[in-house]
């Protein structure tokens, strides 16, 4: 292969994987930290939700996830420890849209 054919084949790839993909990445990083930093989002703390330890409540992980109505166990990290009817659940933390309190 001659010279022009390399460069022909293998300067758009390198254009691909070496600007336009970080230049994405960077773009989608800003997103996500100022829709992080969004004001009147506060994220949540473990000892607000230890002081409901022991009382029935609805968590809701979004449109799209699930809803968990039972009793909250315990909190570590970023876990919950829910008792529901058909047993523990384990819900993270940080996909928790909203918790209401029956």
């Amino acid at each position: 292969m001659n010279a022009g054919s390399w460069v022909a084949i293998y300067l758009p790839l390198f254009i691909i994987f070496m600007i336009v993909l970080p230049q994405q990445r960077a773009a989608y990083k800003a997103v996500i930290f100022k829709s992080r930093k969004r004001k009147g989002v506060v994220e949540m703390t473990n000892e607000l939700i230890k002081r409901y330890i022991g009382k029935s409540c609805l968590i809701s992980t979004g449109s799209f996830g699930t809803n968990v109505k039972g009793k909250i166990i315990d909190v570590n990290e970023n876990w919950f420890e829910v008792e529901t009817k058909k047993g523990s659940e384990l819900i993270n933390a940080e996909f928790i849209q909203s918790i209401k309190f029956v």
